[in-house]
């Protein structure tokens, strides 16, 4: 059984935007102010979406 990974990572976004692993960061940092989290703190898929606009369900798909 594959698991899913709850939260993203630059090179998702990578694989996501088909920008660079450096936009994914740079991406996920903007996230993390805009959700006024601390840098230690995960990004998850949910928030990624709802940020990007994104429909959950399709990026989870994607990300399996």
């Amino acid at each position: 059984m594959k698991t899913k990974g709850l939260c993203i990572f630059p090179k998702d976004v990578q694989c996501i935007t088909g920008k660079s692993e450096r936009y994914g960061r740079q991406l996920l940092a903007d996230i993390r102010v805009y959700l006024k989290k601390e840098p230690h703190q995960f990004i998850t898929v949910y928030e990624f979406a709802a940020y990007c606009g994104l429909n959950v369900e399709d990026l989870l798909d994607y990300l399996d």
